[in-house]
């Protein structure tokens, strides 16, 4: 009886190695990180939107590292979405101090702010590894936005949902 050969799981070192390309992440959930210039951090729900910022896509090694930190703080507030309802399962990270965003539907690189941490975690607070991860991902606004537009380069701003056409800046 012959078997399939198997893959061999790649090391940390290898993962760390690995791009993410835009294809992968095309019509699929995928989750990124960034900080804004207090030094907050936010997940972003691309929701199948491939125009994330293409730092983002540079190592999925540092972004698995980033989810599995934030994953593991203890929760210490309730959640807190504005909108309440869906919006209540998308809590978990804003629960342990990180801003939630949610890209709204049919519209490219449009985010909407999920929910809020009261008493947010910073940067500083991360291992030196992440920091330095985040550090190429800080967008030139300040999370707690109602809508952040984002483009591919890292650009960023704050808009109303009208408004989203405008190149961000």
């Amino acid at each position: 009886m012959s078997h399939a050969p198997t893959e061999t799981p790649l090391t940390d070192e290898e993962l760390l190695q690995v791009v993410i390309t835009r294809e992968e992440i095309r019509d699929v959930e995928f989750d990124w990180f960034a900080t804004d210039t207090r030094g907050h951090v936010a997940q972003f729900l691309a929701a199948g939107d491939d125009t994330v910022p293409e730092a983002a896509l540079q190592s999925e090694g540092l972004l698995e590292r980033t989810h599995v930190w934030i994953d593991l703080r203890p929760e210490t507030e309730d959640p807190n979405a504005p909108a309440g309802g869906f919006d209540e399962h998308l809590t978990p990270a804003q629960r342990r101090g990180a801003f939630v965003y949610d890209r709204l539907p049919g519209q490219t690189g449009l985010y909407r702010l999920v929910a809020a941490p009261r008493a947010p975690f910073t940067l500083s607070d991360m291992p030196a590894n992440l920091q330095a991860y985040l550090n190429t991902l800080r967008l030139n606004v300040s999370f707690g936005a109602p809508h952040l537009l984002i483009g591919p380069d890292g650009s960023a701003r704050e808009v109303t949902p009208d408004k989203q056409n405008q190149p961000a800046t």
